[in-house]
């Protein structure tokens, strides 16, 4: 693929990304995306640590998810220390697998087990945010080159952009789905005991409070109690 077929799959990347309906399929398609698109790469994934646990995001291809629970593990390899910003790089590339690691020298004979050649990987960040790292895969050594990297680049920008709108789509109706069920609940509580709104407030929030669970999951359960009664 030339230059401007890739700027051209770029564009209509960005609009496909920003078109998903949740953060998973935003994050689906990413790797998708990177399969199709960077030449070589025959398998994607999207790793991310979260307290101190490598966790798979999204992944393409079978050896992705038996290499990030391997690097998670062994707490080593290319993507866990990518997605941990260990050692301060936002990218990394390993034109040879199949030569010895220094580095990663327990994840190393794992990865060749598993039939990876080389690999590239990109953190995926924006000013204000670290969504973890985009690992691309083959099976032979050699494939990732420098043009390679800068088509990583372009991608894992677009991603990160894309990943940081639909996070934010998705807290926005988390808050609205929150704001719904807290009401309706006010609602029959007030129908029920003839309060107040804010004395219904109230109720829920020492409930809340009383059983140390969220606001949110109080209503759905008074919601659910509702619903079986009828």
């Amino acid at each position: 693929m030339d230059w401007r077929e890739f700027a051209e799959e770029m564009a209509r990347l960005a609009r496909r990304l920003l078109a998903q309906d949740s953060t998973q399929e935003t994050l689906d398609e990413i790797v998708s995306a990177a399969v199709d698109l960077i030449d070589g790469c025959e398998a994607a994934g999207i790793l991310a640590v979260r307290k101190g646990r490598a966790v798979t995001l999204a992944s393409r291809g079978d050896m992705v998810e038996e290499s990030d629970r391997v690097q998670g593990e062994l707490c080593e390899g290319p993507c866990f220390d990518a997605a941990r910003r260990l050692n301060g790089d936002r990218m990394f590339r390993i034109s040879d697998m199949t030569q010895p690691q220094p580095t990663w020298q327990r994840y190393a004979p794992a990865a060749r087990e598993l039939g990876i050649g080389s690999m590239m990987g990109f953190l995926l960040y924006t000013e204000d945010e670290d969504f973890g790292a985009l690992n691309l895969y083959s099976g032979k050594p050699g494939v990732f080159t420098r043009g390679s990297e800068t088509a990583g680049w372009l991608l894992a920008s677009h991603a990160a952009v894309a990943l940081s709108t639909a996070r934010t789509v998705d807290q926005l109706e988390h808050a609205l789905e929150t704001r719904h069920a807290i009401g309706e609940a006010m609602g029959m509580l007030r129908e029920r005991h003839r309060l107040s709104e804010e004395d219904a407030f109230a109720v829920l929030r020492r409930i809340s409070q009383h059983h140390n669970i969220k606001l949110r999951d109080v209503a759905q359960s008074i919601r659910a109690e509702a619903a079986d009664k009828t």
